[in-house]
């Protein structure tokens, strides 16, 4: 598959994600009933507005991730000059918009369906998504630039997670028939798992090389 069509394809799945989550979020069901009704008494948030609030800022802040991260992967946008500006600037934008995915998620996770054992896989994706990241950016700033969209491959992916999730979810519910709570964590768990495995097989897929010795050095 061509990096062309790669990319077109990931862009029409990336807006597609975006338009969904803002129309479901903020139209179909504003005050998130559908996702609170699922949440037994004891993951219910102590205060509604305030978790409703940290909510919105969540997905705004993925969709804003979402589509940096795709326009970062533009050839156009990594060019010399005011374009690489641009790509720079967007790539910190996008950095931020994780920051905020990662510092609101912890906010949520105590409010998990399932209790402790949902809070980990939370708290890991909030330490493992920026700090692959930052090393991604970290290459970019050494000019190793194989070794940043490596990088970045592996930190977009986690864009995808609610989609994943779901998917995941729905299979352990739906589909095996498990309890919904246990099902949902075990989906967590599955879902953190096939994200770094995607992003590593979207790097064999695409074929990208690794920075050699002499790049690093220089």
């Amino acid at each position: 598959m061509s990096s062309k069509l790669t990319l077109r394809l990931l862009g029409v799945a990336a807006t597609a994600i975006v338009a969904y989550a803002l129309y479901k979020n903020y139209v179909l069901d504003p005050q998130a009933a559908s996702f609170l009704s699922r949440k037994p008494d004891s993951a219910q948030p102590n205060s509604e507005p305030v978790w409703l609030a940290v909510l919105y800022v969540h997905i705004t802040a993925a969709c804003l991730a979402t589509l940096c991260g795709l326009l970062g992967f533009s050839p156009r946008s990594r060019r010399s000059g005011r374009a690489g500006k641009v790509h720079r600037w967007n790539g910190y934008i996008y950095f931020a918009s994780v920051f905020i995915i990662c510092l609101t998620s912890g906010y949520m996770a105590p409010y998990a369906t399932g209790g402790k054992w949902t809070s980990v896989p939370f708290n890991l994706l909030s330490i493992l998504w920026p700090a692959i990241t930052v090393l991604a950016i970290r290459s970019a700033r050494q000019r190793r630039f194989s070794d940043h969209k490596r990088g970045m491959i592996r930190s977009y992916a986690f864009c995808f997670n609610n989609l994943t999730l779901h998917m995941f979810t729905t299979f352990f519910y739906s589909g095996l028939g498990l309890d919904y709570a246990l099902g949902y964590t075990l989906a967590l768990y599955t879902n953190i798992a096939f994200l770094l495995i995607a992003g590593e097989a979207a790097i064999r897929l695409l074929k990208l090389p690794k920075d050699s010795p002499i790049q690093q050095a220089g």
